[in-house]
This record gives C-alpha cells, structure tokens and sequence, in this order.
C-alpha cells in the first residue's frame, strides 16, 4: 500500500525537481550571484535552448550541449540528469515500453552519486539535496509504473528524506510551488479515489485540490523554466479528472505549436480536438501522425498510431464510409497489438465496431470473431465488454 503511495507522492517530487532541472530562463536581474550552478546566469541562455531542444524531441541537440556542460562541470549531478530527464520523456510517449528504462536508471544513478558526493562535503547544500530528491523521486515514479513495489518504496523513501532537506533556500521557492502544487492536488485526490488509503494518507500533510490548481495554472502563466510540466500536468488533470476540456484542448494546442515534433503533445492534441467535436482538424492532425509514424520520426510510434487511426477510423463510420472505417479500426488493432495495448479502450472499441459492421454485412462468422476478442480481453464489468454481450443477444450471434 505505501509503494503505491509512492507513485503520487513521486510526482511531487518529480516536480521540485524539474524546478531545477529546467530553470535557466530566469532573468538576470532577479537573483544576486549564488554558489549554485543552478542560479548560474552564464548558463541561461544555453540551458533554455537545450531543454526546448528537448521537448521537441531533438534529443541528439539537446545531448550535445549536456555533454560540454559534463566537460565543465565534471563532478555536478545537472548533466546526467538532464539526460535522464530527456529519457523520461522517451519514456512517456510509452511508458509500457520499457526500453529506456535501463539508460533513465543509468544516468539517474550517475546524477545520484554526484550530488551524494556533493551532499557528504557539505550537507547544508540545498542543490545537492534537491537533486537527491529528484533523482530517487523519478525512480520511484519508474519502479511504480513497473510495479516494482518495493524498489518505489526506497526509493520514495529516500526522495522525502532528502526533498525535506532541500527546503529553505530563498532562490528556489517561485519555481518550488510545482511541487506544492502537485502534492496540493494529489494528497486530497488520492484518498477520494483510493478509500483504504485514506490511513496512509492521513500521516501526510492536508491537501487542497483546488488551491493546487490554482497553483499549477500560476507556475503555467508565470514560471520560467517549470512552465512546461505545469502545463502538461494541467491539461491531463482538465481533461481527465476535472472534466474541462476546453481548458485541456487549449494548453494541449499552445503545447503542440511550441514544440510541434513532440508526439505526446501531438496525440494529446488530436486527442481534445476529438473529444470536444472539432472532427474535421482531428483527422488533419491524425493523418499527420500516421504520416510521422511512416517517416520514423523520432518518438512517433505504435502508441500515438493507435490514438489517429481510431479517431479517423471514428469520423468515417459517423460519415457513413463503412470502407475507409474498417480500414482505420484495422489500422487500430495493428498499433494495438504492435503496443500489446489490447486491453485499451480505443483496441477494444475497434473491435466492436468491427463487429457490428461485419454483422452488416451478414457476415456473422467474422462478427463472431470480433465479439470474442472482446471478451477476451475487456473484463466482465467494462463497457466494452458489456455492449458486446448486449449486441450478441440482440442479434442472435
């Protein structure tokens, strides 16, 4: 039960962290000199182009400036982690996949030991301790996703230990409340959602959903350099929890023109375009995406694929192009299979609109078909499963 305490609270670590990782837009006048590499006014400039760098997927770019700021900085965490931070966004656009999962825990370790050394000369030093939070915070969030219980719990252990440590440095506070914010929401979110938490939650400070909103929508408007993760954060809390999705739709819009070659952006993007009823520009940013898929382009996988061709699958059967939406359910179930995602919404719902169409088309074997793959894969009590028991009684399949 704690581990999966771990995957929340790792989240808000994640985020105190990014409050440093990604924090060089800062303007030159704000702060005095610090002892910090972070609050280095010389490296601004550098550090702001390597980031949008990475954000936009272009990985070898952003990792190029890493690699000098490794040669003069040899014994400081921020290179490594900065890699890292590029890999857990290969990780997002998938977190099934775990093929980056290795190199993330690499160069997370790498950040970990120097930041340690750092720590050990001087445990007064708030960097140090920020990166030892960071650092241990993002593995807990891999090891939960991977249901690794044990491994989230150290490691979530070790994120408080030293996030507690690292408050109390004046300088760091404005791009700080990303984390507040985070742990604002989620710490009333999860005992609402997860009943026999509640125990464990209670030996945490008391959250305030809508004060961490607000807190989210002022880092989005107001921060520098953890701008960005409040408003990926916020476009998933409006769209899937707060039920806003034209607040999730219009970040998820700014999102994709800023860094146009992100694929999370992109789907999400098609993904709120489909959802408030702007079919037509889905499509549009659907057939891109199967377009970028087929040119490899960097991050543009089986994933995204699945997102596209369901929603252009989903706009040809309302239009009554039974032909072009066999082909895009098809296409779902390719992408589906290829992501071993046939438990997903979208694979299953493919699978019932084949078969209502094969049944149509008195083509009841193939029908069949469809229908037990359903019920092969949704669980009893899923509306997908649900329907397709309904549609076989009605029809007598």
């Amino acid at each position: 039960m704690l581990a999966r305490v771990a995957l929340i609270l790792s989240i808000w670590l994640v985020g105190h962290g990014l409050a440093l990782a990604q924090s060089m837009e800062v303007d030159s006048m704000l702060f005095a000199p610090s002892k910090y590499l972070l609050l280095d006014r010389g490296l601004q400039f550098r550090i702001t182009k390597s980031i949008n760098s990475m954000y936009n997927f272009d990985f070898p770019s952003a990792e190029r400036d890493y690699a000098v700021l490794a040669i003069q900085y040899p014994n400081h965490p921020l290179p490594e982690f900065l890699v890292a931070l590029g890999y857990w966004w290969r990780i997002e656009v998938d977190v099934t996949n775990e093929k980056y999962d290795a190199t993330f825990v690499k160069y997370l370790d790498r950040s970990i030991a120097k930041a340690q050394a750092m720590f050990d000369e001087d445990e007064t030093n708030k960097e140090a301790a920020f990166f030892l939070a960071a650092g241990y915070g993002f593995q807990s969030r891999l090891y939960s996703e991977r249901k690794s219980w044990t491994k989230a719990a150290f490691a979530g252990k070790n994120a408080l230990k030293y996030m507690n440590l690292s408050r109390g440095e004046e300088e760091f506070n404005p791009e700080l409340l990303l984390g507040d914010a985070l742990f604002n929401y989620f710490s009333e979110w999860i005992p609402e959602n997860y009943p026999l938490l509640r125990p464990v939650m209670a030996l945490f400070p008391k959250g305030n959903k809508e004060l961490g909103l607000q807190q989210l929508e002022q880092v989005a408007n107001n921060a520098f350099y953890t701008r960005v993760e409040a408003q990926y954060f916020l476009f998933r809390l409006y769209a899937s929890e707060e039920k806003e999705p034209f607040k999730a739709l219009q970040i998820s819009q700014y999102l994709h023109s800023k860094y146009p070659n992100n694929p999370y952006f992109h789907r999400s993007y098609a993904r709120h375009l489909y959802t408030v009823g702007r079919w037509t520009e889905a499509v549009q940013q659907s057939h891109e995406i199967l377009a970028r898929i087929d040119n490899k382009m960097p991050g543009y996988e089986s994933n995204s694929g699945r997102y596209a061709a369901f929603y252009i699958a989903q706009f040809n059967d309302r239009m009554g192009d039974k032909t072009d939406a066999k082909k895009y359910y098809l296409k779902t179930l390719s992408f589906g299979e290829e992501s071993e995602s046939q438990e997903s919404g979208y694979y299953l719902y493919s699978l019932v609109q084949l078969g209502k169409i094969a049944t149509k088309e008195n083509n009841k074997s193939l029908a069949k078909k469809y229908f037990k793959e359903v019920k092969k894969y949704a669980k009893r009590k899923h509306p997908a499963h649900q329907e397709a028991r309904d549609f076989i009684k009605k029809n007598k399949l």
